[in-house]
């Protein structure tokens, strides 16, 4: 079972979930989870490592779904406290972050119905994988069609009114207006939108502006002016900014 591999340890693995731990330093958890990766016939490969462990060197985790359930798969929830309480055994751990591109961000997203978190932060997390959500996505197609109905989440979730849990969405607006619109918006979370990024660029985007870590660092402080400094140095605004400025922008140029 422990099968150490990249420096990392094989906590948990449960069916198509694998939990791989990097011990860290301090009180911080972070928790990572993959998107569908590149190739079908192999597992989804861990992302974010250098942001989740940072320059505190905190503990993390890694979660992969070699089914790509997005988080609809049966062992997820038992597969993913397994992992938790594994790290609580040897270290303490006062605060939990999750965080996740795409299907990972629907993922970390869906994590705080089965762990008590403190902070989220979901790139371009898909609001649903169903048709009579998001209307008629074709993206993902091949791994949509294989999960087993009914779906544990067939929305992402978002914490109760009155969860201290701190949310923070990101969305490019090129091709996932649909998914973006879809939330609601809610108490707790901060939605900001990217009007000239791509859903598969924006995280690679975030990275290559020297932003992605200081906003990961800054939402796991709860330093939501930090993440607001990151966000719109990367070109990107609170939706309610981003939307507002397009209403009017379409009013100016309208005959």
């Amino acid at each position: 079972m422990l099968d150490r591999t990249e420096g990392m340890e094989l906590l948990v693995e449960e069916g198509p979930i694998r939990a791989v731990y990097a011990e860290g330093q301090g009180t911080d958890l972070v928790i990572s989870f993959s998107s569908i990766g590149r190739k079908r016939n192999e597992p989804p490969p861990h992302e974010f490592v250098g942001a989740a462990i940072g320059k505190h060197k905190r503990h993390a985790l890694f979660v992969t779904d070699f089914s790509r359930s997005w988080a609809n798969a049966p062992e997820f929830g038992a597969a993913l406290q397994a992992a938790v309480e594994r790290v609580r055994a040897r270290h303490e751990i006062t605060r939990i972050t999750t965080l996740g591109l795409s299907m990972g961000g629907f993922s970390a997203l869906s994590a705080q119905a089965i762990l008590p978190l403190d902070a989220i932060v979901a790139i371009s997390p898909q609001y649903s994988i169903l048709k009579r959500h998001v209307g008629p996505e074709t993206r993902w197609l091949h791994w949509r069609k294989r999960i087993a109905r009914p779906l544990a989440f067939p929305v992402a979730p978002l914490p109760g009114r009155r969860a201290a849990t701190r949310v923070f969405l990101l969305h490019g607006m090129v091709d996932d207006a649909a998914h973006a619109l879809a939330f609601a918006p809610s108490r707790g979370v901060d939605h900001f939108l990217f009007p000239e990024r791509t859903h598969s660029d924006l995280g690679r985007h975030l990275k290559s502006t020297g932003q992605l870590a200081p906003l990961i660092d800054a939402a796991i402080e709860g330093d939501r002016r930090a993440v607001v400094r990151a966000v719109r140095r990367a070109g990107g605004d609170f939706r309610a900014r981003i939307l507002a400025g397009a209403e009017g922008a379409q009013t100016h140029s309208a005959p």
